[in-house]
């Protein structure tokens, strides 16, 4: 009786903590949390690294929920070579189209916004650098390469200017230095006047077209938010670069700030234009948190890395060359093509030179030409060193490979093709292992034999063969090999013949011949 009591106070005070629970949340709902929260909040967002498709959906994604959300404030954090043009226009979008201020810090110190850096900083609402950092170098890349050599530039106006009596003068005159009358009178042979400036060939008139549309793009970008459009448009046609101070007194950003407490309290109180109107910047009691990528984007973006292009690309290649020169193996085949798979992720998304490209291709072939048809390393010295020069000179400066990684690669696959040239010298220099070039010259003992015949069965590496020979024989005799004719062997008796297979076969050596 009394264990049913137990249990029936046991069921009524759960009963009563369900309840307890019940109304907690409910109240936890209906009425506002006794803790204070914070007024002032904002993110943090990192772009490091070449600017991606991944790094693109990250930024955009983040900056549209911070108007969601209710956030007052994106920060964010860049150190970037660049990247590519469609992605960084996603991300510029995104910035005009924010209710929400969003600011560009080029941090830590030692960081650069070169390239697509620096449409991203321009389209921000507060733009500001570390010092020691750098932006700028702005002129598009074509992806796989191509373009017209040097960043397209206006034709330069080569007419001489007139004074006031209308007479032409020497553009010398300014500099108060007189000019020849032989060299005023004889224009240069190698200028042509502007009024027959040669039409472009279709590269270079596309190489203009790409220009001329990013200094649009930029010079838009400049006068919203009032920043220093003519700068920005030698950015991209020279490839102009400043530093954090120069680009301050240019206008080019708004401010410096040592680190992200500087940065705070210089923006308090600007105010700026956003999507839905003018809106104050307040950092006072600000609570910052930092918005990681997702872990799908870290690893999308580890791969964008040239380095880590380049090491997938020679593993893929080394992975497919043993599968091919070891067919069956499967492994390494299918390590090769999955590192091939990525490899070739990161070159869609990474600006490179198809030419060189190109180069490493022919050292590819070259190499493989090395394991198959041996040069004595004369072929696959010449593959090392095209496909190193295209590893170094694949991507743009900004891009490059680490010299490092390159050696590495190189050392790596010149040891395997040294593994690969050390078998092959290796397998001329024993004796055939199969054929008749194996069993000829071999030895071997007379199992059965008939000398009337003059034939028998002979044991030779083995295996028992049919054997002739013209002199006589009998069981246990040593024997060699002199010829083989199909499947019999023409053998002859070895000297100093007094082995017996009595000692391995018992009986055999009292047989009669």
């Amino acid at each position: 009786m009394g264990r049913e009591v137990m249990v029936r106070k046991i069921w009524q005070y759960a009963c009563l903590g369900m309840v307890a629970i019940g109304l907690a949340s409910l109240l936890a709902n209906a009425v506002p949390s006794l803790t204070a929260q914070p007024d002032n909040t904002g993110i943090i967002l990192d772009l490091k690294g070449p600017v991606t498709p991944t790094s693109a959906e990250y930024l955009s994604r983040e900056i549209a929920l911070a108007g969601t959300n209710g956030t007052d404030l994106v920060i964010i954090e860049i150190d970037t070579p660049g990247g590519l043009v469609t992605s960084m226009m996603d991300i510029v979008k995104s910035i005009l189209g924010s209710d929400v201020p969003v600011v560009t810090y080029v941090s830590p110190q030692g960081s650069r916004s070169a390239s697509a850096g620096l449409y991203i900083m321009y389209s921000a609402h507060v733009s500001a650098m570390a010092p020691a950092t750098n932006t700028g170098a702005a002129t598009p890349v074509e992806l796989g390469g191509g373009g017209g050599g040097e960043p397209f530039e206006p034709p330069v106006d080569t007419a001489p200017e007139e004074d006031d009596t209308g007479d032409s003068a020497p553009a010398d005159d300014e500099a108060g230095e007189d000019v020849p009358a032989d060299e005023e009178a004889a224009p240069s042979g190698d200028q042509a006047p502007a009024s027959e400036t040669p039409a472009l060939a279709n590269d270079d008139a596309m190489r203009a077209k790409v220009i001329n549309d990013s200094v649009a793009y930029i010079r838009s970008l400049a006068e919203k938010r009032g920043r220093n459009a003519d700068w920005a448009e030698s950015a991209v046609r020279d490839a102009a670069s400043v530093t954090a101070n120069e680009a301050l007194d240019l206008g080019v950003i708004d401010l410096v700030a040592d680190d992200l407490d500087d940065l705070l309290a210089q923006i308090d109180g600007m105010v700026v234009e956003t999507a839905t109107g003018e809106v104050t910047i307040s950092t006072a009691d600000i609570q910052l948190t930092r918005v990681e990528p997702q872990f799908w984007e870290k690893i999308l973006g580890f791969f964008a890395d040239p380095n880590v292009a380049a090491i997938l690309l020679s593993l893929g290649t080394l992975g497919i060359t043993a599968e091919i020169w070891n067919p069956g193996s499967i492994f390494p085949g299918a390590l090769g093509l999955l590192c091939l798979m990525l490899a070739f992720y990161s070159f869609s998304i990474l600006p490179h030179n198809a030419l060189f490209f190109g180069f490493m291709a022919v050292g590819v072939i070259l190499i493989v030409l090395e394991a198959y048809t041996p040069t004595f390393g004369i072929s696959g010295l010449a593959g090392l060193a095209l496909f190193g020069s295209g590893l170094y000179f694949l991507f743009p400066d900004q891009f490059r490979i680490s010299p490092v990684v390159i050696i590495t690669i190189l050392a790596f696959t010149g040891a395997f093709l040294a593994m690969v040239l050390i078998a092959i010298v290796r397998s001329r220099s024993h004796r055939p292992l199969t054929g008749a070039e194996n069993i000829r010259k071999l030895e071997g003992s007379v199992v059965e034999w008939n000398n009337e015949k003059g034939t028998g069965l002979v044991l030779v590496d083995g295996e028992t063969w049919k054997a002739r020979s013209k002199a006589p024989l009998k069981a246990g005799d040593r024997i060699k090999v002199v010829e083989i004719d199909g499947l019999v062997l023409d053998v002859k008796p070895v000297q100093n013949n007094s082995a017996s297979l009595s000692r391995f076969m018992p009986g055999l050596g009292s047989q009669n011949s």
